[in-house]
């Protein structure tokens, strides 16, 4: 049924973009742009501005490069009526202006300190991997939770990650390590290695081929392999992730 009280003139511009595997580099450009005009992700590929010249302009100008880049990019007015309010979408525009907010930041995205983050029970090299950059870069205060894969249904506030139907899950050929690392960040050549490593032994291929990637596989295995406990998994493949870090700065990410 139609709204009457919803404004004839839509008071938000929604940028809606799809961008090609590669150039890698890419996807930190846009991030970055889209950083500095202020808007702000709502999920995924979209993000919103108030519906300003001004924004109209920067989000035209950014569709343009993407596009010549062999991407895809989209600018629509919009609306709210049902799932978010226009306070809400307010809110989330003066956090990203103000210094010092509580919001945890890394990339483009961002989440509130303190959530439960919900994945499979049995948690493999792709879960300790992801649960280890949302501990150590996206959410500090992550309370972790391990569920049934089947027929779960997360409680309200919850975020879910490599499971089905989840918030943050594998995106085409990419792994949720690398899923997570694009949307949240931070922008670190070491962590694209990790994830690389990560993808190769989650998918059982061998697409970047790392010198690493057989033996983070042995490590990640034993772990598994003699460890039944979820967080305990989690505690013995952290300083795993941690030294791969450390060798990847060290010796740079070629």
């Amino acid at each position: 049924m139609y709204d009457s009280t919803v404004s004839p003139t839509p008071p938000w511009l929604l940028f809606i973009h799809q961008l090609p595997q590669k150039p890698d580099y890419l996807r930190v450009k846009v991030r970055r742009r889209l950083q500095r005009i202020g808007a702000v992700p709502l999920r995924g590929s979209v993000y919103v501005l108030p519906a300003t010249e001004e924004a109209r302009e920067d989000f035209q100008w950014l569709q343009e490069e993407i596009k010549a880049d062999g991407g895809e990019a989209i600018v629509c007015e919009a609306s709210f009526v049902l799932g978010i309010s226009d306070e809400e979408v307010r809110a989330m525009l003066e956090l990203e202006e103000a210094p010092g907010s509580g919001a945890v930041r890394s990339g483009g995205e961002r989440v509130e300190p303190g959530r439960t983050w919900v994945t499979r029970r049995g948690v493999h090299v792709d879960r300790m991997a992801s649960a280890w950059l949302i501990r150590k870069f996206v959410d500090p205060e992550a309370t972790l939770k391990f569920v049934e894969p089947r027929g779960y249904r997360p409680l309200p506030g919850e975020l879910r990650f490599d499971m089905l139907d989840a918030e943050f899950t594998h995106v085409g050929e990419r792994c949720t390590f690398q899923v997570l690392l694009e949307r949240f960040g931070p922008s670190d050549p070491a962590l694209v290695a990790i994830g690389e490593v990560v993808r190769d032994i989650d998918c059982k291929d061998s697409k970047f081929g790392r010198v690493e990637t057989p033996g983070v596989a042995a490590m990640i295995n034993a772990i598994a392999d003699t460890v039944a406990d979820d967080e305990e998994r989690l505690s013995r493949s952290a300083p795993l992730f941690d030294g791969l870090q450390t060798h990847f700065t060290r010796r740079g990410p070629v």
